[in-house]
């Protein structure tokens, strides 16, 4: 048996990270691949919880071993996805969400062109500033900076298989809840989860 593999992209201060969290709370047999990163460790984050922070040459190492399903330099920082992780997961039946940037998203569909891509938008790019200034960790320059990049990422969703507005958190989660779902009921989701059961359905009962 295989599960989907679903995979959550969007700009930074989209929230994107808040909408897979409480997503979590409301699917069940839904497993989060925990990243790599080389970025620091912020206040309140747990190795192997958040993220499992490494150091940059432990990364690139792990890069020229063909360690990761994806990779990519963001802002600095090295982000990657663990291929062993995903393809165990993956083969129990297990159903596994990436949250990772679009460039990320792009290297899993050439390996998983099966996989479900989703991305998320804000209302506005207002809205957007409005979010990336009230994290509180940022200077002026670096929020434009990033909204500057942000504009640029959200032009990648036309790649994806769906795309949802962040306007109103409740819809938003509704949303990517149902998309989850709906996969779930297809043909063959439903076929291989349940081949004994509908086997028994659709046979004839002897008199």
């Amino acid at each position: 048996m295989s599960g989907l593999l679903f995979v959550v992209s969007a700009a930074s201060g989209t929230g994107k990270t808040s909408l897979v969290k409480a997503l979590l709370e409301r699917v069940t047999n839904l497993h989060v691949s925990v990243s790599h990163t080389t970025r620091g460790q912020r206040v309140g984050e747990l190795d192997g919880v958040h993220y499992h922070f490494a150091q940059k040459e432990d990364f690139l190492k792990l890069v020229e071993e063909g360690g990761f399903i994806e990779y990519a330099e963001v802002f600095g920082n090295y982000y990657g996805t663990a291929q062993a992780t995903v393809k165990e997961q993956l083969a129990k039946g297990h159903d596994v969400l990436l949250e990772i940037d679009w460039q990320g998203a792009e290297q899993v569909r050439k390996l998983f062109p099966e996989s479900k891509q989703i991305f998320i938008l804000p209302p506005s790019q207002f809205d957007l500033r409005q979010r990336l200034s009230n994290r509180g960790t940022d200077s002026v320059d670096v929020i434009e900076h990033r909204l500057s990049c942000a504009v640029e990422d959200m032009q990648q969703y036309v790649n994806f298989d769906y795309v949802i507005i962040n306007d109103d958190f409740n819809k938003a989660l509704h949303d990517l809840e149902a998309v989850i779902t709906a996969n779930r009921l297809a043909f063959l989701q439903q076929a291989n989860r349940h081949r004994d059961l509908i086997q028994k359905l659709i046979t004839p009962v002897s008199e």
